[in-house]
Parts: C-alpha cells; structure tokens; sequence
C-alpha cells in the first residue's frame, strides 16, 4: 500500500515501522499507565528514583519455536539468566498479570528486550517506565524504529549487544553489564526516567497538563513534515525526507539540515 504514488505524502503510524518505507514511522506502544496530571508523572519518576534494584538484570519473556529465526536468541538470554544469581526470569504466565511483569522490571537495573514475535516489543516501553535500562540485541527493535521518542545517542540509555554474539555464545551478557562503570549506570538510569513522559499516553480526560506524551510528539512530528512539504510545494520544489528501500531507515536518523545519507554503523545488521 506505501508503495501506491497516489498516497506516497501519506504518514503511516504503527507500533512497528518499516525499515524500508520513506512515509512509516513507528509510534511508541501503549503501557497500563495513563497520567491525568503533571504530578503523578513527576510522582512516578521520583519512585523510580527511589527504587532498591535487587537484580543485576531481568528477563520477562518466553521461549520462542528455533525455527522462526528469533527463537535462538531468546533460549541464550533464558539459558544465561537462569545460570546466574543476579538475573531474574519471569516465564510463561497462564493468565497475564501486568502488575507481575511490572515488579519485575522495577526489580532490575537492565531489562532484556530481545526480538520476539517481531523485532519491537510492548515490554521495551514498560521497562523505560519501570527506570529499568534496555538492553537490545538488534537496531530495528528499537534505534531504527523510536527515532521521534527515542534519543540518537542510543548509547545514553541503552545496551547494545550483537544478537549474533549472543546466539553464538561469543558473550556473556552479564559480563558486558558488570563492566559499565556504577556511575554511566546511574546516568543511563536517569536519561531512561527523563523519557518516560514521552514514551506513554495520558489519560484522554486529562486537563491542564504541560507535559508532552507520545501522542503529543508523534503529532509535532506528523505537522512539521507536512508543513515542511507544503512550504517545498509553494517555492515550486521537490521536497525529499525519505525513500522507499534498503537505505529508508537512514533518513529517519539524519540531523536537521542534512540531506544526504551515507555508511551507517548499522549497516551490517541489515540485509540488502
């Protein structure tokens, strides 16, 4: 459908984007917390401060079938969580309880957010509103994706870990985050809670409140590169801030004022 010329100045929003659609871009996925007001937002960061994180890292995820490519990835994570003394695991539940996955995240100072069904993952959002720093083991589940929520120094509140490394037991995960400096921790702690007012959805009967959801900078976002556009078309010119195919993620990652894209570090990540 992205491809139909009678739609290409279309915005496409969904919860996972194309990396290879000029006009799709990925909006954060809906947590179970809706603030009506500045102060339960400000409320809730400052318990995330205050939280005692009893576990090194955590995992709240299943095992998937090896066969559908992402499966191994998981059985690593699983397999090196349930060896160590510092990592916790919760499983399959029979019913889901999101207050259960919630504890968890809250528990730990890193949340694995490897690929599951598909590269991006609900839990990615709830760890950020947990104050639990992500740790992600490919750029599409998260820095190619968020690119309107997330910081591009990805490095300022994350980990990133080679899924390959990973499924090829060339790393121990829990080595990598026992080498970041307690200081960076707290750092990467701190810019995770700063997020966490534009990565969740307000309470539609909200009034009076000054902060911006991610509905509020999806939409900014939608009006500027339509301003932007129209501004093109009045002064009688082609307007250019995406393509469609193997380098359409590398638009998405330029800085106001650039227009050109060229090697990426993700590059090798991606397939041609």
């Amino acid at each position: 459908m992205t491809y139909d010329l009678a739609i290409r100045n279309a915005t496409f929003l969904n919860t996972e984007a194309s990396a290879r659609h000029g006009n799709d871009f990925a909006v954060p996925f809906p947590s179970h917390f809706h603030p009506s007001s500045d102060a339960e937002v400000t409320g809730w960061q400052d318990r995330m401060r205050r939280l005692d994180r009893a576990w090194l890292w955590c995992f709240a995820g299943w095992p998937r079938p090896r066969g559908n490519g992402m499966g191994p990835e998981r059985a690593e994570i699983i397999e090196q969580c349930g060896k160590s003394s510092r990592c916790s695991l919760l499983g399959k539940l029979n019913h889901y309880v999101p207050g259960h996955a919630m504890r968890l995240l809250e528990s730990a100072q890193f949340c694995m957010q490897p690929r599951g069904d598909g590269y991006t993952r609900k839990s990615t959002f709830d760890s950020i509103l947990a104050g639990c720093i992500p740790v992600f083991f490919h750029p599409i589940s998260a820095y190619l994706q968020y690119t309107w929520h997330l910081p591009r120094d990805y490095r300022s509140y994350s980990v990133f870990i080679h899924h390959g490394d990973v499924v090829g037991r060339n790393v121990s995960i829990e080595e990598v985050l026992r080498r970041i400096p307690p200081e960076k921790v707290a750092q990467m702690r701190e810019r995770v809670i700063q997020l966490i007012p534009t990565v969740m959805y307000r309470h539609p009967a909200a009034q009076g409140v000054t902060f911006k959801d991610a509905f509020d900078v999806a939409l900014e976002r939608v009006v500027d590169r339509v301003a932007k556009r129209r501004r093109a078309a009045a002064e009688g010119r082609e307007y250019v801030d995406g393509v469609d195919g193997a380098d359409s993620w590398k638009y998405d990652l330029l800085e106001d004022g650039q227009t050109k894209v060229g090697p990426h570090e993700f590059d090798q990540y991606l397939e041609r």
